[in-house]
């Protein structure tokens, strides 16, 4: 995955939002203004990092909470999935899958992000990989 996007109606939300979540940090896109596109840069995102995200404003209604997922979820790497899920319920996000154990795969849960996104949050158990 080179490259993603995180679609919201209100990009400021969602930035604090994903900053708060993850440690993300926005710059403004030169260019990018009309669509308030913001770049990510984060432990394991960012020009220099082999994958690279933004956040911008979406273009028409999103889909209302709890409806079935619409486009692709992304999935990131966290130290303690648990934690990350109680964050996510407590600062504006609603839950898609609780912390859940997949024998091979680790311990994941996917929350709503406000802005008609899911995302995915993985803790690797030892001698998991994903």
């Amino acid at each position: 995955m080179p490259h993603f996007e995180i679609h919201a109606a209100d990009v400021e939300a969602a930035k604090k939002f994903y900053a708060g979540l993850f440690g993300w940090t926005f710059s403004a896109m030169p260019g990018g203004e009309e669509v308030g596109y913001h770049l990510i840069e984060g432990s394991d995102i960012g020009m220099d990092k082999g994958v690279t995200g933004g956040v911008m404003a979406r273009m028409g209604a999103g889909p209302e909470p709890g409806s079935p997922v619409r486009g692709g979820t992304m999935t990131f790497e966290v130290a303690d999935c648990d934690d990350r899920y109680h964050w996510a319920l407590a600062n504006g996000g609603a839950e898609a899958l609780p912390p859940t154990d997949f024998p091979g795969i680790g311990r994941c849960a996917y929350v709503e992000d406000g802005q008609g996104n899911i995302v995915g949050m993985i803790t690797q158990v030892a001698g998991d990989t994903v």
